[in-house]
């Protein structure tokens, strides 16, 4: 059963926002994109939403909590890398995964998901069709009972 690896959706530069990065919300266009990611997860019937504690991640996977009737599970794991950065936390992360419900939808950042991927794939999982890193894509990761078998990248939906 596959779990939805989320990258939040558009956000404003982080250089020309005043205030603390982790508070930086989604655009206009970005909400528009949130609001065309619940309409397609929410398909999937998802059994739990989890996210980073960041703003923008928060906000892209809300609609669809709201959709869903449930609440938005944050956890410091998703979080941005610190660029020092170890094997131990994708170990982390990936454990994190691992102990997640089939069809849950985890929202991180474009630092932590390609990192995530590749070592997943580096520990044989396999990458169907293109990657796609773009703000508001999606990874749909297959597993069977312990290891991630198969990965395939939705492309961010497109908004005006």
């Amino acid at each position: 059963m596959p779990l939805y690896l989320v990258r939040h959706a558009k956000a404003g530069s982080r250089h020309d926002f005043d205030g603390d990065d982790r508070e930086r919300p989604l655009t206009n266009s970005g909400r528009k994109q949130a609001a065309a990611l619940a309409e397609r997860l929410s398909g999937a019937s998802p059994t739990v939403i989890v996210s980073s504690p960041y703003l923008r991640c928060v906000e892209t996977v809300e609609p669809l909590a709201v959709a869903m009737g449930v609440h938005v599970q944050t956890n410091d794991h998703l979080a941005e890398f610190d660029h020092l950065a170890s094997k131990n936390v994708l170990s982390s992360l990936r454990g994190l995964l691992q102990r997640l419900p089939d069809r849950a939808v985890v929202c991180s950042h474009g630092d932590v998901i390609p990192a995530l991927v590749e070592s997943l794939a580096d520990e044989g999982m396999r990458i169907n069709g293109s990657p796609e890193w773009g703000k508001a894509s999606v990874w749909v990761l297959d597993r069977n009972d312990e290891d991630f078998v198969s990965a395939r990248a939705w492309p961010p939906p497109v908004v005006d």
